[in-house]
């Protein structure tokens, strides 16, 4: 097919074009996505947000600030200590915390969220924070 000369042209930036069919995938996806792929990418746009590294981006022996929300709280022994130990969850991965010599902090429970900061660790192959700094955070409503 040849064009028509009399039809007039329009020219649009690649943005301009791109941006409503990416609008369009990220609304299809949404419909088939699970509510844990959902609640993960609402985590990582909060974690951008905060001006937090994400646990995907941790690195090992260096200090680092981390919010997101605890999925886990539980106490158990640790080298014959008991300990505080609760998984944080950002929406890219999840950071063990462990409070050792705690058998409970107020205001930490699953559903909460938190900022926390301290020098990052690998324990059992695992991202961990021992004795983390911790900042609560208002839960929607609060």
């Amino acid at each position: 097919m040849t064009p028509d000369p009399a039809a007039p042209v329009v020219h649009m930036p690649a943005d301009d074009t791109s941006r409503p069919l990416d609008r369009l995938r990220e609304r299809i996806g949404s419909l088939f996505s699970s509510r844990a792929e959902i609640e993960a990418v609402e985590e990582r746009a909060e974690t951008r947000r905060q001006g937090t590294t994400e646990v995907a981006d941790l690195v090992e022996r260096r200090p680092a600030v981390v919010s997101g929300v605890l999925h886990s709280v539980t106490l158990r022994p640790r080298q014959g200590v008991l300990a505080l130990e609760a998984a944080l969850f950002d929406g890219s991965g999840t950071l063990d915390l462990v409070w050792l010599g705690r058998r409970e902090i107020a205001g930490i429970e699953p559903g909460r969220r938190l900022r926390v900061s301290g020098f990052v660790c690998m324990a059992h192959g695992r991202p961990t924070m021992f004795n983390p700094r911790y900042e609560l955070k208002p839960r929607a409503g609060e």
